[in-house]
């Protein structure tokens, strides 16, 4: 999903040692907040939401790399460009990087995204033996979250996505920009709990058992809302059905008044 271009940043450089942050785990009224922060979003956008494609494991996978930092049209441009030039994903992965950055043109820093696309497909090529996902099938959502996350350009977001948007249709939250916005607006996270990390402690607010469509809902409407109302610049607070749970619109709404 895109980032707001205030919220944009250079590339991530390679992955280094970094200082993990450990969350305290969410208490029962921080839950309770959550469950009716979901149940008034989906009376205001309408629950359950319907998935928006079925592809496959792998080419969810390569359509979530290429829409980091890149509006929907113009990421779905660019793997539409990327099926167009290429028979197949072994195609992609063995062409000249210079052919796939041609292919990938629509996106943003396909230079960059290029040689790292590749560099997936060729991890998961040397860890299975060939271009083949199906093994998450079946297997428990943390684990599979682990085996995707462990690949060189996977993170949180995009393990995610490719476990809760393809046709595995696993329990997973992914949390985009607006997403993260809308929760620590809320409060339900802290303003310096950045997004990777964030992706557990939300997802550890939502009840063991709901199902997949559940978890999907719930990234869905805060996604909506932080797109509708809750903007990066001049949140619409005033009309916001989050307003008297919202302790930082309650505050904006002070300061206008």
């Amino acid at each position: 999903m895109p980032l707001h271009p205030a919220e944009q940043a250079a590339p991530v450089p390679p992955r280094g040692r970094r200082k993990v942050q450990t969350p305290a785990a969410p208490d029962a009224a921080t839950r309770a907040v959550a469950l009716e922060i979901h149940r008034r979003l989906c009376a205001e956008y309408g629950c359950p939401v319907a998935y928006f494609h079925a592809l496959p494991p792998l080419d969810e996978l390569v359509s979530s790399l290429l829409s980091h930092r890149t509006k929907n049209r113009d990421s779905a441009r660019a793997f539409q460009g990327l099926r167009a030039a290429f028979p197949d994903w072994e195609a992609v992965r063995d062409a000249p990087v210079a052919a796939v950055e041609r292919a990938i043109a629509g996106a943003t820093w396909p230079e960059a995204k290029a040689p790292a696309l590749q560099r997936t497909l060729r991890a998961i090529t040397e860890r299975r033996g060939g271009l083949d996902l199906s093994h998450l099938e079946g297997m428990p959502e943390a684990k599979a979250a682990e085996w995707l996350a462990s690949l060189p350009g996977v993170g949180p977001k995009t393990a995610a996505a490719v476990l809760s948007f393809s046709t595995l249709r696993g329990r997973a939250l992914p949390v985009d920009s607006h997403h993260h916005r809308v929760a620590q607006r809320l409060g339900l996270i802290p303003r310096s709990l950045a997004v990777g990390p964030a992706h557990a402690v939300l997802a550890a607010l939502l009840p063991a058992e709901w199902d997949a469509q559940q978890v999907y809902d719930n990234h869905q409407v805060m996604m909506r809302h932080g797109q509708r109302c809750c903007f990066f610049h001049g949140p619409a607070c005033g009309r916001c059905v989050l307003r008297d749970l919202c302790p930082e619109g309650q505050a904006r709404l002070e300061r206008s008044a």
